[in-house]
């Protein structure tokens, strides 16, 4: 690491499995605000209250030793902990199925991690909104390059921040279309990084009311406050009603068959407040749903 950032360490006193635990901070293999370098370090850039600061975790012996460049270097340095899980709270959770006892039983470094801020997970979020992972992940990617900012430090590849909201509203029609952002999409966006500085207060009101604050925002429903609320603050609760695939994957890893949205909450019922908590561990599980037709064919809309 270079002399030039900021280094710290940390000792969790918990069992922690870093890669899974940020794995739903990754935006694909090329996502270029999450990268690992060859000796497995992760490298993460992203926007704070001071800046772009790039932050990078690596496990020595028992500690995670943090270094972290760039103006938003001291907020991602004093926010590892929490992100790596050390404000979550798995007590009280039962697991009512084999699958979820045995994933529990195999992960016990899996919790779930809070990154402490909205708008870059709420960008990615608006992004991945009725759409193939194949296309948010290309919007994400060029978006990303394009008007976000290059991330400071050492970094192991070409790597930058999500873009500001003040940058969002800078971005013309044309621009959003060649990245492939569709026009519901592009004025969800919009409409948030007008409110930016107000939605980051869901962090602090968390649960059910950070939520609510979330989806005051028009575009904003019920699946996007959820996603953000699982990363933001690390919600337990927060179930991504209305995703494509995991009413599937709930219904077939627990019940043997598939399921739709209303079916999966009277499943998951029983384990609240910690349904996305179950989710999450059916997820890491590697559990994958029967296909039984073709993958749906991304939309091009730089095409149109």
């Amino acid at each position: 690491m270079s002399d030039t950032g900021l280094l710290t360490s940390w000792q969790p006193p918990f069992p922690l499995d870093i890669p899974a635990l940020l794995a739903p901070l990754r935006r694909g293999a090329g996502d270029p605000a999450f990268q690992r370098d060859e000796l497995g370090a992760v490298w993460l850039v992203a926007n704070t209250a001071a800046g772009v600061g790039t932050l990078s975790l690596r496990r020595v012996g028992r500690e995670v030793v943090a270094g972290g460049w760039g103006p938003g270097a001291d907020e991602l340095l004093d926010g590892v902990p929490a992100l790596l899980g050390a404000e979550d709270d798995p007590e009280g959770f039962q697991a009512f199925h084999p699958i979820v006892a045995e994933v529990r039983r195999r992960m016990p470094g899996l919790r779930l991690g809070s990154v402490g801020r909205v708008w870059d997970v709420l960008f990615a979020a608006v992004l991945e909104q009725k759409v193939t992972g194949y296309e948010a992940r290309r919007s994400w990617r060029e978006l990303c390059r394009r008007f976000g900012t290059a991330a400071p430090g050492p970094v192991p590849a070409r790597m930058f921040a999500p873009p500001t909201p003040r940058a969002v509203l800078g971005i013309a029609d044309w621009e959003w279309h060649r990245a492939g952002v569709d026009g519901a999409r592009r004025r969800t966006l919009i409409n948030a990084a007008q409110v930016a500085h107000r939605l980051e207060g869901a962090v602090a009101l968390r649960g059910e009311a950070g939520r609510a604050l979330l989806r005051k925002v028009p575009g904003i429903g019920v699946w996007t406050a959820a996603e953000v609320a699982q990363r933001a603050w690390g919600d337990a609760d927060a179930v991504s009603v209305g995703d494509f695939h995991i009413p599937s994957i709930v219904g077939y890893a627990l019940l043997g068959h598939k399921l739709d949205d209303d079916g999966m909450l009277e499943v998951l019922a029983p384990y609240a407040p910690h349904r996305h908590r179950a989710v999450r561990y059916l997820e890491a599980s590697g559990f994958r749903k029967p296909r039984f037709g073709p993958r749906f064919s991304p939309r091009d809309y730089r095409s149109l």
